[in-house]
């Protein structure tokens, strides 16, 4: 199974017969290296409503006709938006799709939709998702303070975790490093980080530390670049 980083908290995951879009913020993503119009998708997984995770969910929808799997009320609210496989879960509950499963889990966050007239739209809560596809196990926290039920989630038998490190809207490396204690996956991949000056950090210092002192390997991605998890 492949994974590919678009830069801020954008993935994909492609096991050669299906694909999914995690958070697909690539218009506006200064970090992005492809054209939203390129990608296709069998199934977005949203964790929250921000401007910067939903991004092109709603256009790369329309286009390819792709299950978004949300919480209820973002499922609700992309309805209404003409997202006609919009599907609504909420924590604790698994939903399955061509391919695969996605578990939705807590993430200590904010969530709403800021429209172009200044209101605020799409309310709801912030979430993770355990993955079961492509053979593998990966945790997409989203955007996240580290918390204690990460314990839980790493009794789920993690193969990768795909972590926020960038501080100030969500954990920072040192906490990144403390939810890695509690998940213990195989692989990190940090994400939510250099998009923006207020969230820069250096990722291969986070690698180093994370290595000298746990079990866990951190594979830093460039934006555009993609990492076959069947090597790791």
């Amino acid at each position: 199974m492949k994974l590919t980083w678009f830069g801020h908290s954008a993935f994909q995951l492609d096991d050669g017969e299906h694909t999914i879009l995690i958070d697909p913020f690539i218009t506006g993503n200064p970090l992005a290296t492809v054209d939203p119009d390129s990608l296709e998708a069998d199934t977005i997984l949203l964790t929250h409503a921000h401007n910067d995770h939903v991004g092109d969910t709603i256009d790369i929808a329309r286009r390819t006709g792709a299950t978004v799997i949300a919480t209820h009320e973002i499922a609700t609210w992309l309805g209404q938006q003409g997202i006609e496989n919009a599907v609504g879960a909420n924590f604790g509950g698994t939903v399955r799709f061509p391919g695969g499963s996605a578990k939705l889990t807590p993430a200590w966050h904010t969530s709403s939709y800021l429209l172009d007239d200044g209101t605020w739209a799409a309310p709801g809560l912030p979430v993770g998702f355990v993955i079961r596809f492509g053979g593998k196990t990966t945790y997409a926290a989203g955007d996240t303070a580290v918390f204690l039920d990460m314990q839980l989630i790493g009794e789920e038998g993690l193969d990768v975790a795909l972590l926020p490190i960038g501080d100030h809207f969500t954990m920072g490396p040192n906490d990144a490093l403390r939810a890695i204690r509690m998940l213990q996956p195989g692989v990190v991949v940090p994400c939510h980080y250099n998009t923006f000056p207020l969230i820069r950090q250096d990722a291969q210092q986070f690698r180093e530390r994370v290595e000298d002192e746990t079990a866990t390997r951190v594979v830093v991605i460039e934006p555009g670049a993609t990492i076959d998890l069947a090597d790791l």
